[in-house]
């Protein structure tokens, strides 16, 4: 038995380990077509049967390390926390096997009063978890803060590290954003307890939650991180109004809701994508999913600069799509789009259509670029040309030139205004360059908006249309 040839194990390796590890007799392995290694194992012991999931560490980057989580899961697990059962763990392969709950993770075809009912559930979990003693994680050596470290921004310093030891080229972007979250960091205000961090991903069935799920982000910090990062899933899975969920967190816990921290956490998490994942798309492995990475990078950097846009209550700019420029290599490009999609249509292993879908991406996106990216790439030179007092020749030059004026704003901000107009709409058309006009891979769905959360009892909007 052999690994695949990315060093990730074959079906027949976890068949094998699960086999010895839990005495089970396994009927069948199928890979998760996802961006992390992980398998779906269907097995019987004594003759009742056993369905789980073999979770691997992830290949091209990481924030803690799967024992990490493990050790966080199996203390909620403890306390009776609703999350999956942990059957063991698999020296051989490096991995964790996981009950497999049933239930789905979005509420389409779900009717609102039902939806109402798994999230408030859901809520009740989060204050349950909130609510468990800290120490206890603390001395399980799960991650928290240390002497005169604040919990509310302690994890986010961790992320920004870990990016930097990877940064090997300009991003004046990141340091930007950074240098405005360092000039206003959340603060906890003496709240630290055990937290999920990546919240919102549960299984629910019959109107009710299942269990929680996907731990990997689980510490010791702030519980307002926790209400801060579900913001962002609600753009794809919308699970009702932030300011009466907020509302319901104080009646559950009966301690206030911080807004002003939740927002500061909230621009804080829209960075995480690009500080994780930038690095694996400069530089990715075998198994790395390119354009998912290339996607949430671009929506999230986006919702950074809107969220800068509402602190700062100015109005952010728009900007035109280039019209597409003819070559004469326009019919290849279509072409190679064309054989890739019929070759994953047509084929039946459902991992094998997952790389010919993610390649089919790949040539759509370079398509694109192929079409528009050199008006992109003057576009963004042009709008430089204002900032820096003179029009790089090159995108090369201009990151280096516009860094080097970000860090020396950092620690002022006097040009936060100009910045984020002008990084908005290098993001916007960043943005463009995904895919084809009005493909899945452009589109755009805005947070919902702070600005008319008052208290946590104030009515909010709906959300914004897309941009």
């Amino acid at each position: 038995m052999t690994a695949t040839t990315t060093g990730v194990p074959a079906l027949e390796q976890v068949e094998a380990s699960v086999r010895d590890a839990l005495g089970v007799h396994v009927l069948g392995v199928r890979r998760q077509t996802r961006w992390r290694p992980t398998w779906f194992v269907d097995a019987e012991r004594d003759g009742a049967p056993l369905e789980l999931v073999v979770r691997g560490e992830r290949v091209d980057t990481e924030l803690f390390s799967l024992r990490h989580e493990v050790i966080f899961h199996q203390l909620l697990e403890s306390h009776g926390i609703r999350v999956p059962k942990v059957h063991g763990w698999l020296d051989d392969l490096g991995a964790v096997v996981l009950e497999r709950v049933p239930g789905k993770p979005d509420f389409d075809g779900i009717a609102t009063d039902a939806r109402d009912t798994v999230v408030d559930e859901y809520l009740q979990l989060m204050a349950r978890v909130h609510a468990l003693d800290a120490q206890q994680f603390v001395d399980a050596g799960i991650f928290h803060p240390g002497a005169g470290e604040d919990p509310a921004f302690v994890g986010h310093l961790r992320v920004e590290r870990l990016w930097r030891a990877k940064k090997r080229a300009p991003h004046p972007f990141m340091e930007f954003c950074l240098g405005w979250l360092h000039r206003h960091p959340p603060k906890s205000n003496g709240r630290m307890a055990p937290i999920i961090w990546d919240t919102g991903q549960f299984h629910h069935v019959d109107g009710h939650l299942v269990a929680a799920l996907d731990l990997e982000f689980g510490s010791v910090g702030d519980p307002m991180l926790d209400l801060a990062l579900w913001r962002m899933r609600d753009t794809l899975i919308p699970y009702g109004d932030f300011t009466a969920l907020y509302g319901r967190y104080e009646e559950l816990t009966g301690t206030p809701v911080d807004i002003e921290a939740i927002k500061r956490h909230h621009f804080a998490g829209t960075l995480e994508n690009e500080l994780l994942f930038g690095p694996a798309v400069l530089d990715p492995v075998d198994e790395t999913d390119l354009m998912n990475n290339m996607q949430w990078n671009s929506e999230t950097n986006l919702h950074a600069t809107e969220a800068l846009g509402e602190a700062l209550d100015i109005e952010l700019p728009e900007v035109e799509t280039p019209a597409p420029r003819r070559t004469r290599q326009d019919t290849t490009h279509a072409h190679l789009v064309r054989t890739i999609r019929s070759l994953s249509l047509s084929e039946d292993d459902e991992l094998r259509q997952h790389e010919l879908r993610l390649a089919f991406r790949m040539a759509r996106h370079l398509a694109r670029v192929h079409e528009i990216g050199d008006a992109v790439e003057a576009a963004d030179l042009d709008d430089l040309a204002p900032v820096l007092g003179t029009r790089p020749e090159s995108w090369e030059e201009g990151d280096a030139l516009l860094e080097r004026y970000v860090l020396a704003d950092a620690t002022t901000g006097e040009h936060d205004e100009q910045l984020v107009w002008l990084f908005h709409r290098r993001n916007l058309r960043n943005h463009l360059l995904l895919g084809p006009a009005g493909s899945k891979m452009v589109a755009h769905y805005p947070t919902q908006p702070f600005e008319p959360i008052i208290g946590a009892t104030t009515a909010v909007s709906g959300r914004r249309s897309a941009g």
